[in-house]
């Protein structure tokens, strides 16, 4: 019985929790929940909540909040709430002594068709690279990060209006479902678990999801007009792809954060990356084989704004 099975859910962004709030209101029972520490924010540096430790206290669940994962201190509680299984979502890395501590052992939520997109960025990857489709994977942990043998599956397309904010939602409630589904397959004793060796052999390559860092968000002058789209819709709305535009009539380049664009492909006459504009509506960056028009930016110290209303306050074209 469900109500009998002794969870600890461990995670800390708003996409995890979704799949504690499926757990809770379906009747599961979560003996605790483990979030990464409170992390100083803004301008005044006050202490802030994850999404999941606000989630915890609103609805009085044991909540545990380790600096080091390997702290015996931590090990000791995390024994005591006598887990019979561990369920991970957007968390840390484990080690082997958490996560081979319940007797049904520990799974994890990812947001790709594992054993593609291994990494911590599998949403934005997958949009960069121009995918059709990704999905949600739950697998049992293991000593290499990502590589479990893989219980549930299930994809979802990838339209040509989503980025990462729209993918990353839509992701968020399947994968809270696939949780309470995986959970329930623990019960049954129905699991099938899939090594991931085996998946791995139908695919031709494997793409990686690394960390996103502030280089990889850059819309440099060799891409193309497809991939430099790709790359604004899989950084949108965060962090937001950047490119630095030099404008007649300024002193020094701006950066320009972009989240949303429409290609146009045509002949090029001009250096790629050349600001262009029509001084009213339009604004854009050639490309070697078109222009990327800038349908909403941002501007140092300025909000997000439509091309058009940034172009209106700009006065240097």
């Amino acid at each position: 019985m469900k109500e009998n099975l002794r969870i600890v859910f461990m995670g800390t962004p708003a996409f995890a929790v979704e799949s504690l709030r499926y757990l809770v209101e379906g009747g599961y029972k979560v003996v605790g929940v483990i979030t990464m520490p409170d992390k100083p924010a803004g301008r005044g540096h006050k202490l802030q909540y994850s999404p999941v430790k606000h989630y915890a206290l609103e609805h009085h669940l044991p909540l545990l909040q380790p600096e080091r994962l390997k702290d015996e201190s931590f090990v000791e509680q995390l024994r005591a709430l006598k887990a019979d299984l561990q369920i991970v979502v957007a968390f840390r890395m484990l080690p082997e002594v958490v996560w081979n501590m319940p007797r049904f052992g520990t799974f994890n939520l990812h947001a790709s068709l594992l054993p593609q997109y291994r990494g911590a960025a599998p949403i934005n990857w997958a949009i960069i690279n121009g995918e059709r489709e990704t999905g949600a994977t739950t697998f049992f942990l293991t000593h290499e990060i990502d590589t479990g043998n893989v219980i549930l599956q299930q994809k979802i397309a990838i339209s040509d209006d989503d980025n990462a904010g729209t993918v990353h939602d839509r992701l968020m409630t399947m994968g809270a479902e696939m949780v309470v589904a995986t959970v329930d397959r623990v019960l049954e004793g129905n699991l099938n678990a899939v090594e991931q060796n085996r998946l791995a052999a139908t695919h031709e390559n494997l793409k990686p999801a690394p960390k996103i860092f502030k280089e990889t968000c850059e819309i440099k002058n060799h891409l193309t007009v497809d991939e430099a789209h790709n790359l604004v819709r899989g950084l949108s709305p965060y962090p937001a792809a950047w490119i630095s535009v030099s404008i007649s009539g300024m002193d020094e380049a701006l950066v320009l954060k972009v989240f949303e664009t429409q290609k146009e492909r045509r002949p090029v006459d001009g250096l790629p990356g050349s600001f262009i504009t029509d001084g009213k509506k339009k604004a854009g960056v050639l490309l070697k084989d078109g222009v990327l028009w800038f349908r909403s930016l941002q501007a140092p110290a300025k909000k997000r704004m439509s091309a058009e209303e940034w172009l209106r306050g700009l006065r240097v074209y």
